[in-house]
């Protein structure tokens, strides 16, 4: 899985990288990378282009200086929209090279009516610490509104790159159809605005040492994260083995959710699935008759995985069903009510905590809000932080959902999710999710990877059922279920491993 770094370890790794490089010399390597990535960009010959440079007052603008230069000399008409500010020599080199070019330096009243083939975002970096307000906050509307790519250089400006947040308040940030960010990826590149501001992301390394990187703790989820877990499956097997998943919800009125987790959970591979109503229970599901229905009540969850919660409802019965599903020796998927069951009462909190096997929570922001008694805004501020402090307080493998949702271990690791999109954010989708987290540990998946597995698993198949048209508007959560069979097929039969 490919690493991300905060902000500070990003720091530690220039300035251990500049002591033994010439001064300046990662600017000009991040300009020349700068330039090649705009070039890539172009739409025709590099001659009939006009292409924007907009350099701030740090050394993000010196950045987007060099990058200029070497623009002009390529043959670009550059146009360069320059502020003053910081003295750092390396910048000022920069400013002496941009100016020594043809690239021409033009009042910010230039940029009206022009038609520009490229923007290059080179305003504010990783250290913008306070909002984007007045004359840059209009500058940064009126680059919102042009229809030619942005690039973005390190981050896009007035983005926070450690929480994926816009900085302050009432600050606002450039929404970039392309990011260039320098040494290495940045968390808050892919989740919260992240993902609708720095558009497509590529990584320019600079050259730097391998030894100068630490160790990761937050990482990109992929493929190589949980492809290890993935079997196919001999010819000599039977239901009996890939596990049993019995889903506990399903209270007076809320039946739909318990089938959308059942369905899921058949679909993507679980040998036997129970759907345990806490209400009156179905004589079964006409539209897929494999799932069984039971009656929650003296049902025995330690006989395989339980996904405890889909339409469970907050009364103290569900409570009671919900203690029996939490004393189980088995794997343990808590999804939406069983959720808020658990940060109403404390008990059933203290148990959670004190289980052995696997346990996968999968919150939204609400939920999780809840949980940590604290409000969706603040978990929002910082996605990864939230997620780390609920998978630390309840001994449990956190999935905070939303875009570029969050996966957090115990031990504090950390992992993004690159897949999905606004299809997803519709009803029942948080259902098929907890569902398939059931079926991959039901097949005995560790619960690590079977919560990597299944966001990857359930953003994919979004992603693909968008690509053929179906969605994001309107997309159901019953049409990810056959998707999610398909791209968990295509999963095994490339890097399954035998039996």
């Amino acid at each position: 899985m490919q690493p991300l770094y905060t902000v500070t370890q990003i720091r530690q790794i220039e300035t251990e990288s500049a002591r033994r490089l010439s001064e300046g010399a990662l600017m000009q390597r991040a300009g020349q990378a700068s330039a090649n990535a705009a070039l890539d960009l172009l739409p025709f010959a590099t001659s009939r282009a006009s292409v924007l440079v907009l350099a701030g007052p740090g050394n993000n603008g010196g950045d987007a200086l060099e990058a200029a230069a070497h623009l002009a000399h390529a043959g670009a008409q550059v146009a360069v929209v320059y502020f003053e500010g910081g003295s750092a020599p390396e910048r000022a080199r920069a400013v002496e090279r941009a100016h020594a070019s043809p690239a021409r330096f033009v009042a910010e009243d230039a940029i009206a009516g022009v038609e520009w083939h490229l923007v290059i975002d080179g305003l504010f970096g990783i250290g913008l610490t306070r909002p984007i307000t007045g004359p840059f906050a209009a500058l940064v509307a009126a680059l919102n509104a042009l229809t030619c790519p942005i690039l973005a250089l390190d981050v896009p400006s007035g983005l926070d790159a450690d929480t994926g947040c816009i900085v302050g308040p009432a600050g606002c940030a450039v929404r970039a159809t392309h990011t260039l960010t320098f040494i290495g990826d940045k968390p808050g590149l892919h989740t919260c605005d992240g993902r609708d501001h720095a558009g497509t992301v590529n990584v320019a390394h600079l050259d730097i040492d391998a030894a100068h990187y630490p160790a990761a703790t937050i990482h990109l989820n992929g493929v190589d994260g949980f492809a290890q877990a993935a079997v196919a499956r001999p010819q000599n097997s039977h239901k009996g083995s890939y596990g049993i998943v019995s889903v506990l919800g399903g209270a007076p009125g809320m039946t739909g959710a318990p089938i959308l987790a059942g369905r899921a959970a058949l679909h993507a591979g679980a040998g036997r699935v129970f759907l345990c109503f806490a209400g009156p229970a179905l004589q079964c599901d006409p539209g897929q008759p494999e799932l069984m229905c039971r009656a929650a009540h003296g049902f025995d969850f330690a006989t395989g995985v339980t996904v405890a919660g889909p339409g469970l409802g907050g009364s103290d019965e569900a409570a009671h069903l919900l203690e029996q599903a939490i004393a189980s020796p088995q794997p343990l998927v808590v999804d939406a009510d069983g959720l808020n069951l658990v940060a109403a009462r404390s008990g059933l909190a203290a148990r959670l905590r004190g289980r052995k096997a696997a346990t996968l929570l999968t919150p939204h922001p609400l939920e999780a809000a809840r949980l940590l008694a604290t409000s969706i805004g603040a978990i929002q501020r910082d996605r990864l932080d939230s997620a780390r402090r609920l998978a630390a307080a309840l001994h449990a493998i956190v999935v905070l959902k939303g875009t570029g949702t969050v996966i957090a271990a115990p031990g504090g690791a950390i992992v993004i999710n690159p897949t999905g999109n606004p299809a997803l954010a519709t009803a029942g989708t948080g259902d098929v999710l907890a569902g398939l987290c059931g079926a991959l540990l039901a097949q005995g998946w560790p619960g690590w990877e079977a919560a990597l597995g299944a966001v990857w698993l359930h953003g994919m198949a979004a992603d693909v059922l968008v690509a053929d048209g179906i969605g994001p508007v309107g997309l159901t959560a019953g049409e990810l279920v056959p998707a999610i069979r398909t791209a968990l097929n295509r999963l095994v039969a490339r890097h399954g491993r035998r039996a």
